[in-house]
């Protein structure tokens, strides 16, 4: 199960491209309202979560996502939640993927320790022991960021190559003309 992290403040653009993507690869996501059932983005959308925060079965989790946003980030990085599951994702090798200001969730967990990672511009300092890439798309290991919402369809075509392989991502870029 993938499991798509919205808290208010959400950068929208960075949740739903990625997630439509995934979904186009029949992949098992759904998102979960960190802040509760609806939840507002960073430019007045509001999205319905599938399932709540208390729903998630961390023993299912195949991968992790955090879009930015810098409120949805700073939302996410005040739950212990969401940082415990990002944190058994991590330690059983399961796909951990954020973009924008998320990476800097990682970073403050020290989980991008000895790691490549990029970030929005001026959240590198957050990467202890990380270095920072300055790149659209990085995967590095089960971890995988991304810049910012210009790179969001980037940033889902690498997660869908990394479940999936890189023919179904090439497979829907072609299908939606990319």
């Amino acid at each position: 199960m993938i499991y798509m992290f919205l808290a208010d403040g959400f950068e929208e653009v960075e949740a739903l491209a990625p997630l439509d993507i995934l979904r186009r690869a029949n992949a098992d996501i759904v998102t979960v309202g960190v802040t509760g059932e609806y939840v507002k983005g960073a430019h007045d959308i509001t999205v319905k979560a599938d399932i709540s925060l208390s729903d998630v079965q961390s023993e299912k989790i195949d991968a992790v996502i955090l879009p930015g946003g810098l409120g949805g980030t700073n939302n996410m990085d005040s739950s212990a939640e969401v940082k415990n599951l990002v944190q058994y994702a991590a330690d059983n090798d399961k796909l951990v993927c954020a973009i924008c200001a998320a990476p800097s969730i990682l970073g403050k967990m020290g989980l991008l320790d000895g790691k490549e990672a990029t970030c929005y511009p001026g959240f590198e300092d957050t990467f202890k022991g990380g270095k920072y890439v300055k790149q659209s798309v990085v995967r590095c290991g089960n971890f995988i960021t991304s810049d910012g919402m210009g790179s969001a369809y980037k940033f889902g075509f690498e997660i869908t190559a990394a479940l999936f392989g890189n023919e179904t991502a090439e497979k829907i870029k072609e299908q939606i003309q990319y």
